[in-house]
């Protein structure tokens, strides 16, 4: 096989181990997107006339049928395709002869990768909100089951203030509220369009359209001047796996809140038995290792976003093949929050708060009794609180 770059010369197959990387294996998610993308490109030649319109058609049906056979299991980029665009070009020619070779006119494999991630972020964006959306109807389901129940409230890990399952619910529920927004707002700096951008400084003297691939692929705007396609590679994705990593430091910190509540001390709640494992050595055992690792998860989601950041925090501008190494942590982010996010919301529906086991210090309600003090008996709030503190200075 010919890969796009070849020139006739050899390549050492540790060098093509090494730069390929995990490109192969990470590529198969961004075969539908860059199937669009390329479609997209395609169709923007035809309109400029600078491919004929049967090579155009034979293009797009042949990259409509590469992709379908994809799907079926028919085909798959291998290491020595290198990546997701090699992979169908090839696949292309193959299939309908020259016609395929005509397609990467106007275009480098820079603004191509960039276009499918782009394509594959806002995908990725939405959905995940809309996972969050479900996570919030679990927490909804545990709220409206049992809201009524009465739990103390905590500071420093101690009881302080009365709450309730419902206020217990209801913080969390915000706090998603908050990451499905931070999701859907992440979608501005990542709909802007690459392509036609090429290595990063255009095509000079060929009549590309831009706004044309803009509009066939439904992104919000142009991406100009061309020399800043490649200066905000890692940023859409830094973007990203930052409201990913707010989002699983709320998943862990309602993990840790359960993981607590869950131990013999407390026995605040009840976990459903599929939901837990067992002991290898202690039959007793059933173990929240669903929520252990549920808090562990925000620990890689933050590594993945550092990676990230530091991949690209010192690259003079232009295009530098350290951004390949892009793709692992943030593919592998994406893929852990689908997992934590979709596991948190089974596992609540089998949560079962215990009342019975819920005891609240006298104490707890010291503050409403301070508070009494001001507003039945017109004390200052400051000697109203000495009052109250001394009778639990005494006890």
């Amino acid at each position: 096989m010919s890969r796009l770059w070849e020139k006739g010369l050899p390549l050492d197959e540790r060098v093509l181990r090494y730069t390929a990387g995990e490109d192969h294996l990470l590529d198969a998610r961004l075969v539908p997107y860059d199937v669009r993308g390329s479609i997209a490109h395609a169709e923007m030649l035809a309109a400029q006339d600078l491919i004929a319109a049967d090579d155009c058609k034979a293009i797009c049906d042949g990259l409509r049928a590469l992709e379908e056979s994809f799907e079926r299991g028919e085909w798959e980029i291998s290491l020595e395709d290198e990546d997701v665009h090699t992979a169908l070009e090839t696949r292309l020619t193959e299939n309908i002869g020259a016609a395929g070779g005509r397609l990467h006119l106007g275009r480098s494999r820079n603004d191509q990768v960039l276009t499918a991630l782009r394509l594959y972020l806002r995908d990725a964006a939405l959905d995940l909100a809309g996972r969050v959306e479900h996570l919030r109807a679990s927490i909804g389901h545990v709220s409206d089951r049992q809201g009524e129940v009465e739990l103390p409230g905590y500071t420093h890990m101690q009881h302080a203030m009365p709450s309730s399952v419902a206020l217990w619910c209801g913080g969390f529920d915000e706090a998603f509220a908050d990451a499905e927004h931070g999701l859907m707002t992440v979608h501005k700096r990542i709909n802007k369009n690459p392509l036609g951008s090429a290595a990063g400084y255009g095509t000079p003297g060929l009549p590309l359209d831009r706004e044309f691939t803009t509009r066939r692929l439904g992104f919000d705007e142009t991406q100009e001047p061309v020399t800043a396609v490649q200066l905000s590679r890692g940023k859409a994705e830094s973007t990203l796996l930052f409201e990913i990593t707010l989002m699983m430091q709320d998943l862990s910190r309602m993990a840790s809140d359960l993981l607590l509540f869950y131990t013999q001390e407390f026995a605040y709640v009840s976990l459903a038995p599929e939901v837990t494992t067992g002991s290898s050595i202690m039959p007793q055992k059933r173990n929240p290792d669903v929520l252990e690792l549920l808090r562990a998860a925000s620990a890689t989601a933050h590594a993945c976003l550092d990676e990230t950041l530091m991949l690209t925090a010192k690259l003079p501008s232009g295009y530098h093949r350290d951004l390949q190494r892009l793709k692992p942590p943030l593919f592998r982010s994406i893929d852990l929050a689908v997992e934590s996010v979709d596991i948190m919301a089974y596992l609540l529906e089998g949560v079962r708060f215990l009342p019975e086991n819920i005891e609240l210090d006298a104490g707890i309600f010291a503050t409403a009794e301070a508070y009494r003090l001001v507003t039945e008996e017109g004390l200052p709030f400051r000697e109203a609180y000495r009052q109250v503190a001394a009778r639990y200075t005494r006890a």
